[in-house]
Order: C-alpha cells, then structure tokens, then sequence
C-alpha cells in the first residue's frame, strides 16, 4: 500500500512564520514538522510515499529529505501550483496510485501518538471503500464531526455550532482509487475549493466509510499553541525512547 501526505496550504495562522518557510518545514520538536507524517507511515510498513507541496521552500523539502534514503523511504514530490483544498491536493496523486489499489493520506500539520499499523491493516480486508480516524476532543464545533447510526458514520457535518458527538474527523484517511472519480464528482464549496468532507460523505451515503478512533493524543499543529504543544508532546517521547534505549 502506498502512502500520500499532502504538505501544501498557505499556512496563515502562523504567519508570520509561514512568510519565510512553508508550516511543514517549521520545527516541531527535535524535527521539521514533516518528519513525522512520514516516520508514521514508514512505521506502518508504507514506504513509498508521495508529498504533495507547494511551490514555497520546494528546494528545502529536497535538501531535507531526498529521495527518502534516510527514513527506508522512496519519496516522490508533487507540486499543488494553488491553494484549491485538500480534495483537490489528493487528485494530484491520481498517476502515482495503480488502478484498483488502496492508499493511506495524511494531511502533514497532523500529529498523534497511535500507530497506524493495526487501521491500516484492518482496511486492507476491508472490500472497498474508506476510512477515517477519529478523536475525541473537547471543542468538536472546529472540526468535521460525524453522526452515526447503527454503528457507522451517516454523514459528517463541517464545524457544526451543536456538534451531534463529540468525536471529530482527523486528517488521516484511506482510501481506494475509486476516490479519484468521487473528487472529480464533487462541486466546490461557497470558498472555492474541493472540501475532503464532501468526498468522505459520498462513501457515508454509500454506506462505505468505516472508522477506528485515535487513543493517543492527536494534534492539528495548525496555529502557535497548538505547534507549541505539539513539540512539547514530541519532545517528551523521544526523550522517553532514548532513556529506554539507554536501559
């Protein structure tokens, strides 16, 4: 199985920041917030990745990782030309995904604790379709939330002001190549752009979304406290691998 992060965006909640680097390059911890997205996926057993950027800091993505060497990675670069949503990123890795097979996405300025191996393999039996990680988490008014009914999600509403649950929607998906005609299938929302949320309510209504929930912490590492936060998180475990390490 292969695996996609989607690493573009124009990163405005940390601007100023992202005025000089994309957020994806910005420290998180001991490492570029990027590393992590692909330490996952390569912890996963998912080592042939694809990274779809922007044109910012392009050079500083190569000069970082190059072909992936360092992690047991082969790593393939895309570039999202403009900001036209997350759907609209995915679609850019259309010829990098055989015809048939299913793949892992993972939105780049996501952090969490839980490995994705037990998920990933679970969709792998799975017949077809997608699925979506979720957490619990306090404010689900931010969030994509889902309503569910009979055990499996019905819809996903976006920052709904009386979220039904308070689980939200995480930048972790997976899905088969059937998603590439869904995106090509959507409209785009009132802000003009291709919303992952209308793709993952096209499987909800086909009865083909399946989810596993986060137990671990989980970050959007999208604004300046909650970067902070997640170099604090980050930080604490590598010191906590080291001092085992050392045992």
């Amino acid at each position: 199985m292969k695996g996609i992060i989607l690493a573009g965006g124009q990163g405005t909640r940390l601007f100023p920041l992202t005025k000089l680097i994309n957020k994806h390059l910005l420290p998180v911890g001991r490492y570029p917030m990027i590393h992590y997205a692909i330490a996952k996926l390569c912890e996963a057993d998912i080592r042939d990745i694809m990274i779809v950027i922007g044109k910012q800091s392009a050079g500083v993505y190569m000069d970082y990782l190059g072909s992936g060497h360092d992690f047991g990675a082969e790593l393939t670069f895309r570039i999202q030309e403009e900001a036209g949503g997350i759907a609209e990123a995915l679609l850019l890795a259309e010829s990098f995904i055989p015809s048939g097979d299913k793949f892992v996405t993972l939105l780049g300025d996501n952090l969490f604790e839980d490995s994705l191996a037990g998920p990933i393999a679970a969709f792998g039996q799975q017949r077809g379709g997608a699925k979506v990680m979720l957490k619990t988490v306090e404010d689900a008014r931010r969030y994509g939330v889902p309503t569910f009914e009979r055990g499996q999600i019905a819809a996903i509403q976006e920052k709904p002001k009386q979220p039904p649950t308070n689980y939200c929607v995480t930048g972790i998906y997976m899905y088969d190549s059937s998603v590439f005609g869904v995106i090509r299938g959507i409209q785009p929302s009132a802000r003009g752009e291709l919303e992952i949320t209308d793709v993952n309510n096209v499987y909800a209504s086909r009865g083909t979304l399946t989810f596993d929930v986060l137990g671990g912490w989980w970050i959007d590492a999208g604004t300046f406290e909650s970067l902070a936060e997640a170099s604090r998180l980050t930080t604490k475990k590598t010191r906590r691998t080291e001092e085992c390490t050392e045992r």
